[in-house]
């Protein structure tokens, strides 16, 4: 570990400057002294004051004041790396820079780099025709209905399970009210749309609650009616909150 007047002393050297230079760069930053009070430093009669000092650091170029006071910086990166590594860190970061400051966003990619290369023959693959629908995580009634708290979803291949082709989404059910037809924890596909024809089965939400059910009409009351025949129907009133998402296609 040195002493601050030793380590003062070491850099302003390294610098090329005298006390006098020193004293007269410490001013035109604002520090108004004389050049008696560099000599008194470097010297250990006196310490410089904190802003003093983190100002003659500046002139002196000492970036890493922990290292050039206890020798060593443990958190410092380039600690591990010889001369050659750090001047690569260096043009690296140099480089990063440069992308923050827009100046290769026009760089080429990679690929075009590649069809740049005589030497390189670029296979082309044809674009993935694998297609996705959403199921949606929170499993819609089919018995007593449950609220949609949130909107995760999974993602599942179109392809693999033989999704139909004017499907917008799928929910899973729960309960068995609309057995035999679809049963507990059953994937059921669903084309969005907001009305539905007598009989037809949909998704419904009523007062919060989200059902799978079939709709039907009496005396202009709309129903929501459970394949289970051991299931009540549940009467939409006048007044509650109600709205189709969709058609359940199979």
């Amino acid at each position: 570990m040195k002493d601050v007047g030793e380590l003062l002393s070491h850099f302003r050297k390294k610098s090329g400057l005298t006390q006098l230079k020193l004293a007269q760069e410490l001013e035109k930053n604002g520090v108004k002294i004389g050049y008696r009070s560099v000599s008194s430093w470097e010297k250990n009669v006196c310490e410089p004051t904190v802003t003093v000092f983190l100002n003659i650091c500046k002139i002196l170029n000492i970036s890493d004041v922990m290292e050039a006071y206890f020798g060593e910086n443990t958190s410092n990166p380039f600690n591990n790396l010889n001369e050659a590594g750090r001047k690569k860190a260096m043009e690296y970061i140099a480089l990063l820079e440069g992308y923050n400051n827009g100046e290769y966003l026009k760089e080429k990619t990679v690929e075009e780099r590649l069809k740049d290369d005589e030497h390189l023959h670029v296979v082309e693959f044809p674009a993935s025709t694998i297609s996705f629908i959403r199921v949606y995580d929170n499993r819609v009634s089919a018995g007593l209905g449950n609220f949609l708290e949130s909107y995760s979803y999974d993602e599942l291949s179109r392809k693999d399970h033989h999704v139909p082709a004017d499907a917008d989404f799928g929910v899973r059910i729960t309960g068995d009210s609309m057995q035999p037809r679809y049963i507990n924890g059953q994937i059921v596909w669903v084309h969005q749309q907001e009305t539905l024809e007598e009989g037809q089965i949909g998704i419904f939400e009523l007062n919060g609650e989200c059902y799978c059910k079939q709709l039907h009409y009496e005396n202009q009351q709309a129903q929501l009616i459970s394949l289970n025949k051991e299931y009540a129907p549940i009467i939409v009133k006048e007044g509650d909150s109600f709205r189709t998402f969709g058609h359940v296609l199979s």
